[in-house]
């Protein structure tokens, strides 16, 4: 841990050195692919070539490429031999997307980042005993898939946990066999009854499946918070979503100013950051894991021919999209997040939204960053817990404005709901000053309506769509009712 704590140390030193590397590492060992040689990886030799050359790709631009690999062709965008796929809805779309994992992106990505947690976090807590006890893990489920019998799918999760050493089973629980059952709420059941004999120490994974599993543990267990069961529970790595919707319900189930948060970036198709500081909540972008990164201004991000920036053209406070290129095959890939940078020296940024999750039916602009913000300031006005929320348009018609819907599902409800709706109106328009023009006296946008949903609201709907566990999560915001229509009608039945 020590010697990686120096690599890294080395990285943030040397950031654009340890990217040029990567850049030309990855051109290099795909020249011979088929995609290497339709665009002739072997003559690039500078960014700005690869740039000119190459184009953008989002994962329709990739699909017949991918759909080949899965049916066991190989050497198409990466040389070794590909087997794994990480199936990933997003959170903008149902149709499933499958998206290449390597051996080197096993290995040098995803792997190397669930290591690298644990590092910063000794390193920022040497004294801990995280190593005594065991972790939970809710996986996701995987199974062999219906092209290939030598290629398989799962929740990113999934493919981890089966690859993983035969030694991290000492470190986890409960077995393989109940964190990859594909029966969400069964799994939820035997975690529960299990893994309440056990010393555990830290627990791991998406912010909204931990909880549904803390509460069910208390509710078998009779007691007031996790302490009561596991009182050697000293850290939590999460990701997935922004944890500010959870913080609150955190610090009730484990009510210690002990408890060590940290969060990570990580999606199917890589890992990109870390938690580096316990009092920051910004991430420091990983620059060694096989990744080469572009940054696609969020104000072109509709541009025919958009012009990326790289790491050394970057500004604090902006929103780009995300491009990578990466080990395991995906060129110039625009995953569908955004990011702000909060620091040049080093690189740290937090995740400001998606490039399909917002709202902007009016010419608004909000991003999924507003919203969080806007939300927090009315929870902390009202001593309200959120668990939940979805937002989008209503829109125009003869006689009125449009406006932005809510639904939020409280934890804790706020002590006044007026004063709840007011303070998160008058935040937006506050950070937003696209949103508050369009409010000014109510001629484009009107005040928005919230509606405060009955427990279980968001739990149920992802039921109904088969999205419970895993990776899956609650979209945040639509240009559109697609979300907003089911949602209401589970509420008014």
């Amino acid at each position: 841990m020590q010697k990686r704590i120096h690599q890294i140390e080395l990285f943030i030193k040397y950031p654009h050195d340890v990217q040029e590397e990567w850049f030309q590492n990855l051109i290099s060992a795909a020249e011979a692919t088929e995609w290497g040689r339709k665009y002739d990886f072997k003559s690039i030799y500078t960014v700005e070539e690869f740039k000119n050359r190459v184009p953008i790709s989002d994962y329709d631009g990739l699909k017949v490429y991918i759909d080949r690999m899965i049916k066991g062709e190989q050497n198409i965008l990466w040389p070794s031999d590909i087997k794994w796929f990480a199936k990933s809805s997003g959170t903008t779309a149902d149709r499933s997307k499958f998206i290449p994992v390597s051996l080197e992106a096993l290995e040098e990505c995803h792997y190397q980042g669930g290591k690298d947690m644990l590092t910063i976090f000794c390193h920022n807590k040497p004294n801990n005993k995280v190593f005594t006890g065991k972790t939970v893990v809710i996986g996701g489920s995987s199974q062999i898939n219906n092209f290939s019998p030598d290629s398989y799918y799962g929740d990113l999760s999934s493919i981890l946990i089966r690859n993983l050493p035969f030694w991290a089973e000492f470190l986890r629980t409960p077995t393989m066999e109940v964190t990859l059952n594909p029966n969400f709420e069964e799994k939820i059941e035997q975690i529960a009854q299990l893994t309440i004999k056990e010393n555990v120490t830290s627990l791991a994974g998406v912010p909204t499946w931990n909880i549904v599993m803390a509460k069910r543990i208390l509710e078998i267990t009779g007691k007031d918070n996790l302490l009561d069961i596991w009182p050697n529970l000293e850290f939590y790595g999460h990701g997935g979503v922004s944890f500010m919707p959870y913080k609150e319900q955190f610090k009730r189930l484990i009510p210690t100013d002990n408890m060590y948060y940290l969060e990570n970036y990580n999606a199917s198709e890589g890992y990109f950051g870390i938690q580096d500081q316990s009092d920051s909540d910004d991430l420091l972008l990983m620059l060694d894991y096989g990744i080469f990164y572009e940054f696609l201004p969020f104000e072109n991000l509709e541009d025919e021919h958009p012009k990326t920036l790289g790491l050394h053209e970057v500004e604090i406070g902006k929103n780009y999209a995300l491009i990578i290129s990466t080990n395991a095959g995906l060129w110039r890939y625009k995953i569908g997040d955004t990011i702000k940078f909060t620091s040049l020296s080093p690189y740290r940024f937090q995740i400001s939204g998606r490039t399909k999750q917002y709202i902007n039916t009016f010419g608004e602009e909000v991003i999924v960053d507003n919203a969080d913000q806007a939300l927090r300031a009315a929870c902390d006005a009202t001593a309200a817990i959120i668990k939940d929320y979805t937002a989008g348009p209503v829109y125009f018609n003869n006689k009125d404005a449009g406006a932005h819907e809510w639904i939020i599902e409280f934890e804790k409800q706020p002590g006044d709901f007026n004063q709840f709706c007011d303070i998160l109106d008058n935040t937006l328009r506050e950070i937003n000053s696209d949103y508050d023009a369009k409010r000014y006296k109510n001629m484009a946008l009107a005040k928005p309506i919230i509606h405060n949903a009955p427990d279980k609201t968001f739990y149920n709907w992802m039921k109904s769509r088969g999205k419970l566990g895993g990776q899956n999560k609650v979209p945040r915001l639509a240009n559109n009712r697609d979300y907003l229509d089911p949602l209401l009608k589970i509420i008014h039945n």
